[in-house]
This record gives structure tokens, C-alpha cells and sequence, in this order.
């Protein structure tokens, strides 16, 4: 592997723009793709419940949807070295879109399930082949603000679209919720053929098993994936956990923003500076906010402690990323993009099955005291990565 460098500064040279036209392009694919995966994240387990599925239906729509994103995540490299990758984001968007139709017909359990592994699958592919194409788009130099720019987006796709999805079923009705959800992604595909072809990229190719192999990429991976576990988790049981619905409300709402705000600044702080000594910091960070959450009872420590683990949390989101694709040459991005969102999905989903466990034994408030040291093992790792270069 070659290790380029995160930062120009000092090089005396002008840095290069930052939003170009072909940068522009990729967002509306990317706009597209994220609004019709998140507009549907909290309506379709809904939907499932609604429609006679029993008190598991939800918990099995997104599960269903999960694993295959990360089925599909491990499989997009391959995909994409064989079919490139703006074929491999159009059939992503494609897989997206198209299946969420069927719901408007059919509110059978099977089917629910069906249409949730098939909008997996799609998404992890527009996910990941999308990833490497925006690396590929953005300069070196400038990687960190970069990504920060396409987290936004990302963001306000999912703190807009989560919420809207349930409040149009409610309100105007699951037909427009599904309509919406399937044009989203299927409208993302227009702008793929005005996207470069990055397919024929410099430098040796990283398959998926190297990249498994490969301990500079892995460290950062574990790290990020340590702090994933309690995204999950507040995500799915903090509403169960805190008794002051306004208080879980406040942190629902402050965790991302804090989250997104904090990815545009430790974009434009790793640019400049490098992004390795910002991982540790983010991990004690993300720890320090779950333990405040222990304090169940308290809607202060839980709004605060939402806030603390979300500026944490953005900082870990832009620093491994940025961190891993310094680490590769360009043909390497796809491995990347794939092993950092498994980190992230995988992370949320083990953390909600294991948090639902041992808060059963535990009680809510130990449970977050048992996250937060559990998150502390990964240390070691960011330590390591810390002390090593490249």
C-alpha cells in the first residue's frame, strides 16, 4: 500500500477547489439514495406492525434490512472490480427504489421482509461503489472537508427523513410514504452517466481479504466500530431507558446535529494538521457521553451526555474514514468504503442485541456503564495506531 498525505499545508501551494461540477453530480445521486433509505428507516418497521405482523414485526423488517446492507457492503468490491462502479451505484439505486413499490400492494410479512433484503442489498451497493466514486472526486489535500461535505448531506437526509416518513404515513398515508421513498433513489440514477468513469484507478488493486489483513486499516475500522455500538444503542433504546419523553426528544435531536457540526470541524482540523491524533480523543469522547447516560433519571445528563457522544461520534466518523483512504492507493477505495460501513452497521446492530441483553440483567443505567468500558477496550488499537505511521 502507499500512504499519501492528508494535508498541504506548509507546501506553499494554493489548495485546489474543493466543490467542483462532477463533486455536484455525485450529491444528487448520494441526495437520492439517502432519502430513500432513511425516509423509509422508521416507517416500514411501522408499517409491518400495522399490518398484523405481531410486536417482532419491526425488529425483523430491520434486521432484515441490516443484514443484507452488510452482505451487500462485503460483496460491492467485487461487484465493482468486475462491472465498474457507476453500473455497480445505478443497480444500487435501482435495487433501492424499485422494491419499495410493492409495499403500496402487499402488507404480508414475507413480502415486508422481501423488499427490506432487496433495499439492502441496493443500498449497500449504492453505498459503497458511491463512496469510492466521491474519494476518487475529492482532492487529496482536502479529503477531510470533503467527506465532511458529503456527511452533511447524509446528516440531513436522515435527521429530516426519519421523522417524515412516520408523519406522512400518519398524515397523508402509506401510499405517498412508499411513492417518495421509490423515487428518491430511482430519480439518482439520471445523474450517474454524467459521473467520471474512476474505474481504471492508479496503484495496485486492495481486494477485500488484503484489506482484512491489513492492520492500518483494521485499527482505525475497530475504533470507529467501538463507537458505532452506542449509536445503536441510543437509537433504539433510549426512548425505552429514559422516562421523560422530552428529554429523549432533546437528545435524539442534539446527538446528530452535535455529530454533524463536529464532522465538518474535524475535517477541516485533519486537512491541516492530519487526522491519526484525532481518534483516540474522539473514543474517549464517545465513552465519556455514554456514562453520562447512565443517569437515566436525569434529563440534563441525558441531553448532556447525547451531545458529548455525538461531537465525539463526528470526529470518529470523518477521522478513521479520512485515516483509511490516506492509507490506499486509489484503486483501494472501494475496500475501504466497504470495511468502514460495516464497522458502522455492524457496530450499531451487534450493540443493540447485546445492550437488550444485558440490560435485562443489569438495569438500564449499569448497562450504559458497561457500554462505556466496553467501548474503552478499543484503546488499545488507537493507541497502536497512534504510535504506528501508515
Amino acid at each position: 500500500m502507499t500512504t499519501t498525505t492528508a494535508s498541504a499545508a506548509g507546501s506553499g501551494r494554493a489548495r485546489p477547489p474543493l466543490v467542483t461540477w462532477a463533486l455536484l453530480v455525485r450529491l444528487v445521486s448520494l441526495f437520492g439514495c439517502t432519502t430513500g433509505f432513511n425516509l423509509l428507516l422508521s416507517a416500514v418497521p411501522l408499517y409491518a406492525q400495522e399490518s398484523g405482523g405481531g410486536e417482532h414485526a419491526a425488529g425483523l423488517a430491520t434486521g432484515a434490512l441490516m443484514f443484507a446492507t452488510v452482505v451487500g457492503e462485503l460483496a460491492t468490491p467485487s461487484l465493482t472490480a468486475r462491472f465498474g462502479h457507476r453500473w455497480a451505484l445505478a443497480a444500487g439505486l435501482v435495487l433501492l427504489g424499485a422494491p419499495t413499490l410493492a409495499l403500496a400492494w402487499t402488507g404480508g410479512m414475507a413480502a415486508v421482509v422481501a423488499v427490506c433484503l432487496l433495499r439492502g442489498l441496493g443500498f449497500a451497493v449504492a453505498l459503497v461503489a458511491g463512496g469510492a466514486l466521491t474519494a476518487a472526486l475529492i482532492p487529496a489535500e482536502r479529503r477531510g472537508e470533503g467527506l465532511a461535505l458529503v456527511g452533511l448531506v447524509s446528516g440531513l437526509t436522515a435527521l429530516a427523513g426519519q421523522p417524515l416518513g412516520v408523519w406522512l404515513a400518519q398524515h397523508v398515508g402509506w401510499g405517498w410514504v412508499f411513492a417518495i421513498g421509490a423515487a428518491a433513489p430511482l430519480a439518482g440514477v439520471v445523474s450517474v452517466p454524467a459521473l467520471p468513469d474512476r474505474t481504471r484507478a492508479d496503484g495496485p488493486t486492495l481486494g477485500l481479504r488484503e484489506g482484512l489483513r491489513s492492520g492500518a486499516l483494521l485499527r482505525p475500522a475497530v475504533v470507529f466500530g467501538a463507537t458505532a455500538l452506542a449509536a445503536g444503542i441510543l437509537v433504539t433504546f433510549l426512548p425505552l431507558a429514559v422516562p421523560s419523553a422530552a428529554a429523549v426528544a432533546a437528545a435524539l435531536l442534539v446527538q446528530p446535529a452535535a455529530a454533524t457540526a463536529t464532522r465538518w470541524l474535524a475535517g477541516r482540523y485533519g486537512d491541516r494538521r492530519g487526522a491519526s491524533g484525532l481518534v483516540l480523543p474522539a473514543l474517549l469522547v464517545c465513552a465519556g457521553g455514554v456514562l453520562l447516560l447512565a443517569s437515566t433519571g436525569s434529563p440534563v445528563a441525558v441531553v448532556a451526555g447525547a451531545t458529548v457522544f455525538g461531537a465525539g461520534f463526528g470526529v470518529a466518523q470523518n477521522a478513521t474514514l479520512t485515516l483509511m483512504y490516506a492509507r490506499v492507493p486509489p484503486a483501494g477505495y472501494g475496500t475501504v468504503t466497504a470495511l468502514w460501513n460495516v464497522a458502522f452497521d455492524g457496530g450499531m446492530g451487534v450493540g443493540a442485541v447485546a445492550f437488550g441483553a444485558v440490560a435485562g440483567a443489569t438495569g438500564y443505567p449499569w448497562a450504559f456503564v458497561l457500554t462505556a468500558a466496553v467501548m474503552l477496550a478499543a484503546l488499545a488499537p488507537a493507541w497502536r495506531d497512534r504510535r504506528t505511521k501508515g
